[in-house]
């Protein structure tokens, strides 16, 4: 179905079938700059070390690193407060090492689960 308006701005629009042909035209731009970006991608294999993503492993070190952060900054409070520091309060000491022991539960579960998970895929059959 082709229709024909004529516009306000003097300009008329094609429609085919409940689309205009902007859109159209538009579609047509993005499957070709997908196609583009294909074709370039195969020519170009993207490297793991892209910038603006994170692989795995320096996702896993960046998160081994708070851990490590939060376990010196709660060992801090707590010696600062041994120690008779009146800027520290308790709380704050406990609050800093039960922060710091759930991120050493969170990354003992994780753990957990890549071993599991090699486990698993070294006893897959082939």
């Amino acid at each position: 179905m082709l229709s024909l308006a004529y516009r306000k701005s003097g300009r008329i629009q094609v429609e085919l079938g409940g689309i205009d042909r902007g859109r159209i035209t538009a579609m047509l731009a993005q499957i070709k700059e997908a196609q583009a970006k294909m074709e370039t991608g195969l020519a170009n294999p993207v490297s793991a070390t892209e910038p603006g993503k994170k692989n795995f492993a320096d996702a896993l070190k960046g998160s081994l690193e708070q851990l490590s952060a939060a376990q010196n900054h709660s060992q801090q409070l707590g010696q600062k407060f041994v120690m008779g520091d009146e800027s520290v309060n308790l709380s704050d000491v406990m609050i800093a090492m039960q922060k710091a022991n759930i991120s050493l539960q969170t990354t003992i579960q994780v753990r957990n689960k890549l071993v599991s998970a090699y486990h698993d895929i070294m006893n897959m059959q082939i």
